[in-house]
């Protein structure tokens, strides 16, 4: 087993309230139907469990969950750090920061995942590769998901 590693930094003006943005933000259910393949998010108050749907990386099925401390500033930011509950092979270290932006709201989201995965350090470059095309593409699935669900909510 190897630790392998990977980050994601964005920023968009999303056309909605602050108050809007982090209402869903905040709300650990609409996270997880928002973000692909996130199977389900579990709050548990100053901690949420992510489980993931398997993904696949160099042709093997690899199926996570990992536990995450929450820090709420209301319609500011959210800060959330790998709190591991017994033995977790992954975990996230990130921010979501909204500021106001004229009538919007900037989102800016950073992340960094750290895998234990059964591959040699060897595989390093190509298994770093899958997890930033994994984390792109459930960048913009997220994306497309949340500027949906703001509408809905906005009628």
């Amino acid at each position: 087993m190897s630790v392998f590693s990977a980050s994601k930094r964005s920023t968009a003006v999303v056309p909605y309230p602050r108050d809007a943005v982090w209402a869903v933000l905040s709300d650990a259910k609409q996270v997880a139907k928002l973000t692909p393949m996130v199977r389900s998010i579990e709050d548990h108050g100053d901690t949420w469990l992510w489980k993931l749907s398997p993904i696949e990386v160099l042709g093997k099925s690899i199926g996570l969950s990992f536990t995450e401390r929450m820090e709420f500033t209301p319609n500011e930011r959210i800060v959330y750090t790998h709190a591991p509950k017994g033995d977790e092979r992954a975990g996230v270290e990130g921010i979501y920061a909204l500021t106001d932006s004229g009538e919007g709201t900037r989102l800016a989201i950073e992340l960094g995942v750290d895998v234990d995965l059964p591959f040699p350090k060897i595989a390093k470059p190509a298994v770093q590769a899958s997890m930033q095309a994994v984390i792109a593409a459930m960048g913009v699935g997220f994306a497309r998901n949340l500027e949906r669900q703001l509408k809905t909510r906005r009628g």
